[in-house]
């Protein structure tokens, strides 16, 4: 069969796209149907995603869909680790809570104190991050939120809108294991966990693998895709062979590895190492890192004082900067939440006896740098832990646009860098549709597709060895 054309629904933590996806039987086509902005709401104390504004831009988004063409089926994928909360009758309780809320504050050392965070990553091989569901659900229980006692269903954030699609409440594989309820060993929610914590297991609806078909909106047939954005995202690197390493760069970058079975050993827990699920029979062992997040908010905050830049026109002032002139860790907590993060930085800076970054060039090169070095600290201890051999890195998402931060990357792993597909995660939730209607054969099928015929950019190294002094200096400001 060929021809035929999907729908994939794509929300990113900053804006959302609904894209046609057509096969014809050769090569992939994407057409833009709808794009949005991501606007998280909040009140005097609680930052939520307003699921219902993102709901209507999804609904809008398949009718242009449709109207520009026939189409057989569609599927959402979003960011990891938000969730939804049913009533009995399977009504939304309240708008989904951001990750980025401060209700999880101090909940990491509540879990800590109830389950040693060694036990839980045996059990699920999740790094124990604050924005975790896990510990999401731990406020509420540790506040004994009443939305706990009346809840019937748990549901993750893609499955909410796959669920109003779809009319099913279920939970998708690669998305459930971002949770860190789950336990991929058993390949069921982790009860002994739960039961410790006092978190109902009755909640946490039944998991099903991407390309599940669940019902019907408008004649479109509606599955489960990799739900997970960056599990879709990997679905659509173009590597043949596992000597590549892939990063999803976008508000997160996530730099891993394709393995056959989580790793969970001293190595992988001292190194925050996470096991996520990835498409058929896959796990992604990767390294979270807090990404353009830091380049987002800066811009946000120099908006609002009257000084609006375009991604690009940022780009051209880091060019501008010296080099390695100071350098952050990103993974610093003080960076997670929404706010001012050019004082951040210049704070972090100063308490580091760093010359202060002033100029919005000299800020966005303090991070690009701290990026590199950040990707090149995680591709040395996955090659230590694992044994494999990397030789290039793959970067797909809306970041792999960034010729400069590309650029800085390659410097700094020493190893080509590809660049490619810009809409991985659209296209890698369009390929588990297509293997769900029989178009394509397998993973490793869509993935020669798109080595031959998805346009990549290559960067080599521009020096002859990395800036090894620059480095020591990154790896001692992470240490502090």
């Amino acid at each position: 069969m060929s021809g035929r054309t999907v729908i994939a629904v794509d929300l990113g933590a900053e804006s959302g796209r609904v894209m046609r996806v057509s096969f014809d039987g050769v090569k992939f086509q994407l057409q833009e149907a709808h794009r949005f902005r991501n606007i998280p709401l909040e009140t005097h104390d609680t930052l939520y995603w307003n699921a219902l504004r993102l709901w209507r831009d999804i609904q809008i988004g398949i009718d242009r869909a449709l109207a520009m063409g026939p189409a057989e089926s569609a599927a959402v994928s979003t960011w990891g680790v938000d969730f939804a909360l049913l009533d009995g009758r399977g009504n939304l309780l309240d708008n989904p809570v951001h990750y980025r809320d401060k209700r999880t504050h101090g909940m990491v050392d509540w879990v800590n104190a109830r389950i040693p965070t060694r036990t839980l990553y045996d059990r699920t091989g999740i790094q124990p991050l604050s924005i975790n569901t896990l510990y999401q659900l731990a406020s509420l229980r540790a506040s004994d939120d009443p939305a706990l006692k009346i809840a019937r269903r748990l549901i993750t954030i893609p499955m909410l809108f796959t669920y109003w699609l779809s009319g099913a409440q279920v939970n998708e594989f690669t998305h459930a294991t971002t949770t860190q309820c789950y336990n991929p060993r058993t390949q069921t929610w982790d009860a002994e966990t739960l039961d410790t914590l006092g978190i109902p297991k009755a909640l946490f609806a039944e998991v099903v693998l991407p390309g599940t078909r669940l019902g019907s909106y408008r004649g479109l047939s509606i599955f489960a895709t990799t739900a997970h954005d960056t599990a879709s995202a990997v679905a659509a690197v173009p590597a043949a062979d596992r000597r590549s390493a892939y990063l999803s760069s976008g508000t997160w970058s996530l730099l891993g590895l394709e393995v056959d079975q989580p790793l969970t050993n001293d190595g992988a827990f001292a190194a925050d190492l996470t096991n996520e699920g990835g498409a058929y029979n896959t796990f992604r062992l990767q390294q979270n890192v807090m990404g353009l997040w830091l380049v987002q908010q800066s811009r946000e905050t120099w908006s609002s004082t009257g000084r609006s830049y375009s991604y690009e026109e940022l780009v051209d002032l880091a060019k501008q900067a010296e080099p390695f002139r100071s350098l952050v860790n990103p993974d610093d907590a003080r960076f997670l939440e929404p706010g001012d993060m050019p004082t951040r930085i210049r704070a972090f800076c100063q308490e580091t006896g760093q010359p202060i970054p002033e100029t919005e060039g000299q800020i966005v090169r303090t991070i690009y740098e701290s990026l590199a070095l950040r990707y090149r600290a995680s591709i040395e201890k996955l090659t230590e832990l694992t044994g494999r051999k990397i030789e290039r890195l793959h970067i797909v998402g809306g970041g792999s646009r960034n010729t400069l931060l590309n650029q800085f990357t390659a410097n700094a792993i020493q190893r080509p860098v590809v660049t490619g597909p810009i809409e991985g995660t659209a296209l890698g939730n369009a390929i588990v549709q297509f293997i769900a209607l029989g178009d394509i054969d397998s993973i490793h099928q869509a993935r020669t597709i798109l080595s031959k015929t998805e346009q990549t950019g290559i960067y080599e190294p521009q020096q002859e060895s990395a800036d090894d002094s620059s480095y020591a200096r990154f790896l001692a400001l992470c240490k502090a």
